[in-house]
């Protein structure tokens, strides 16, 4: 690599690593980790960077998904009530990246068909999956008592939502259902629900606070880029606490607090207290 190119690595790395938009998966680092197109915005780059030591290659296509009251995700291919695919009304380029060792790659993408949106929220998926590389010549796979052998080869991929919003927001959220549950009688597990409202998803970072008795205050834990996605109207949320010794889960109370924008200049979306007993 030339001294140019480290240089570029180098910085994209460094953004890639400090920001808490970065989403990792393998050696694949991606920045940002969800692209939204609102207002005048018509154009987006997605950097891609390997940190690895072999060489990755990567297909990228758009996908749906669905996400689950727990949180977790399926795909799908037909939209629920109340749901817009963002699919056709997105280009993006290349279609495929290969990335040797330290390298770096821009996905550029771009909206299309801007004059047939109409007011609400679009969203799909990018997907990025990893195509495995060629075994080396003469590389054999284990031996079985059948003579036959087999070589299992995990394949990897990584998806980030893309967004589209047109029109004003009336997204209403609030925390509830707050309990703790001591997990092996050591680790402490605070469970809440997200109730969301409205015409668009909603995501943010999660601040739990624990006050002592004494009115201390000490932070418990965080979570960062917590999403209910449209057409969701609720999302369970488990995160483990930290175990410190002046936290004890069993009197005081903790405070939920769940905002958005970046560290310097959080904006509230919601919160919730829970009494400890």
């Amino acid at each position: 690599m030339t001294n140019r190119r480290c240089l570029i690595f180098g910085w994209l790395l460094l953004q890639l690593l400090c920001s808490q938009r970065t989403m990792a998966q393998g050696d694949l680092l991606l920045l940002p980790r969800r692209v939204i197109f609102e207002g005048t915005k018509r154009y987006e780059e997605l950097n891609l960077a390997n940190s690895g030591k072999d060489t990755a290659r990567y297909v990228i296509s758009l996908m749906h998904v669905r996400m689950k009251e727990d949180g977790g995700f399926e795909e799908i291919n037909q939209p629920d009530s109340g749901e817009r695919f963002a699919d056709r009304f997105i280009r993006f380029f290349p279609h495929s990246v290969e990335l040797g060792p330290g390298e770096s790659q821009v996905v550029k993408i771009q909206l299309s068909k801007i004059n047939e949106l109409v007011p609400g929220e679009y969203r799909s998926h990018l997907y990025f999956r990893a195509i495995p590389g060629k075994a080396p010549l003469g590389e054999e796979g284990p031996a079985t008592d059948s003579g036959i052998s087999i070589r299992l080869i995990p394949i990897f991929g990584i998806s980030i939502p893309v967004i589209i919003r047109v029109g004003a927001s009336n997204t209403q959220v609030r925390i509830s259902d707050l309990s703790v549950q001591m997990v092996e009688d050591t680790i402490p597990i605070l469970n809440m629900t997200f109730q969301r409202t409205g015409n668009m998803s909603i995501y943010g970072d999660i601040s739990v606070y624990y006050t002592s008795a004494a009115g201390k205050s000490t932070l418990a834990g965080t979570a960062k880029g917590i999403a209910v996605y449209t057409p969701n109207t609720a999302r369970g949320f488990r995160l483990t606490l930290d175990k410190k010794s002046d936290i004890n889960y069993h009197s005081g109370r903790l405070s939920v607090e769940y905002s958005t924008g970046d560290d310097n200049h959080p904006v509230r979306i919601a919160g919730a207290d829970l009494v400890l007993r």
